[in-house]
């Protein structure tokens, strides 16, 4: 009640019915101000409070007053006094429905109008890359992770490898190549043949932390009569500079027979419309690997790392160990001395052969000091070799380490 005498001061009730001719106004009215039947006679009153009396259970120490509240809510509503106010429709649904509109089409014009605030936000934050540079250049985002960091806190070699082999693929699915293959066109997928990396050469600068973004750019080229090359170059997102410089040079296998293919004219129509002749490294290191003795290549080498084998989740779709795995093994002969002040600076892989589920390894590392830095710090090169303990050589290796804190050269991106 008291509500209603609020809201009638703000809302006035309709003026006055007119007298009747003897001077009384109607006991009641509708809405139009014209005049209403009796609701009910005295009798149906008398029954309405019978009931309500029935209805209302006894409160020790309040009867009289919940009888006569009880009472009062029986009464039928054209006994009631009605007023403008309780006479509106309830206004709060439709009033929750337009402001739920409001807010719905606020959110969409926000997604449609989104523009980043500062250049970090320029991040690919959905992992898609796209193509620049007249469709011959595939350019990804990436930031580090906490879980790609070693011990350094910065991402580690295997880290960045791994954003090379993402990129290559990203970069065939985006330009429609994929087929149902690691890497395979449609048509290679008819003819049951996959691309395997032959040689790799990769220049670090710099490594980055976690929660840099990297910028990583590949591309694709040319290779002999029958290979390709693939390249890439990773830049730091914010300054720009190099991060690493890559370049690799790839062959077909056979998944059936597991022997190396000639490329298909079919599959070459497919792939040299993305060709390009821009280089990441001009200067490759083209230096043949030294020879270890096959019968005595435990002696020869200063540190050797036996019984290595390979896990289920090192096998790629291919049935064969990733190539960024055999980094790790190639690693794992290193002297933790070479790993504790020294981080690596250069590597080149010469891949010989594939591994598979069932193989157990061996990786020899072999390791020279060098004295041709101009300030004067040590620098280390090694020859690794990873093989089979049967004897079959699967990859060959060499390393570039530079002491930990110096200043590698400033490169900035690459000019196009």
């Amino acid at each position: 009640m008291a509500g209603s005498i609020a809201a009638a001061a703000f809302f006035p009730g309709p003026p006055a019915p007119p007298k009747s001719a003897l001077g009384e106004r109607p006991d009641s009215l509708d809405v139009r101000g014209m005049a209403a039947k009796q609701a009910s006679s005295s009798s149906a009153v008398r029954a309405a409070r019978t009931r309500a009396h029935a209805a209302v259970p006894k409160v020790n120490g309040g009867g009289k007053s919940a009888l006569a509240d009880a009472e009062h809510d029986a009464m039928p509503s054209a006994a009631q006094p009605r007023t403008f106010y309780n006479q509106l429709p309830d206004w709060s649904m439709l009033l929750a429905a337009i402001t739920t509109i409001f807010l719905a089409a606020e959110k969409q014009w926000t997604l449609l109008d989104w523009k980043p605030k500062r250049p970090d936000m320029l991040v690919d934050t959905l992992g898609f890359g796209t193509i620049v540079h007249d469709g011959v250049m595939f350019r990804q985002n990436f930031s580090i992770r906490s879980y790609e960091i070693g011990a350094d806190r910065t991402a580690s070699i295997e880290t960045l490898m791994n954003h090379l082999q993402e990129t290559a693929l990203n970069h065939v699915k985006v330009v429609g190549l994929l087929g149902d293959g690691f890497g395979s066109t449609p048509e290679m997928s008819k003819r049951n043949l996959f691309w395997v990396v032959s040689q790799m050469q990769a220049i670090v600068e710099r490594y980055p932390c976690w929660g840099d973004t990297v910028e990583v750019n590949t591309w694709v080229g040319h290779h002999g009569k029958n290979g390709m090359r693939r390249d890439w170059h990773i830049r730091d997102s914010v300054t720009g500079l190099t991060v690493l410089k890559a370049t690799s040079k790839w062959v077909m296998m056979n998944k059936v027979t597991r022997r190396l293919a000639r490329i298909p004219d079919e599959v070459r129509t497919e792939i040299e419309p993305f060709f390009s002749e821009y280089a990441a490294i001009d200067d490759q290191d083209n230096r043949k690997f030294p020879k270890l003795p096959e019968h005595d290549r435990a002696t020869s080498a200063k540190y050797v790392r036996t019984g290595l084998t390979p896990r289920w989740a090192d096998l790629d779709i291919n049935q064969h160990v990733n190539n960024v795995k055999y980094i790790g093994w190639i690693l794992e002969s290193a002297p933790i001395s070479i790993l504790e002040n020294h981080e690596l600076a250069s590597i080149v892989l010469d891949y010989k052969r594939e591994c598979g589920r069932n193989s157990v390894l061996e990786s020899h590392t072999t390791v020279h000091t060098d004295c041709a830095d101009e300030s004067g710090e040590t620098t280390l090169h090694c020859e690794h070799l990873l093989s089979l303990e049967s004897g079959p050589t699967i990859v060959k290796a060499r390393t570039m380490w530079r002491p930990k804190g110096a200043k590698s050269q400033e490169t900035a991106a690459l000019s196009w």
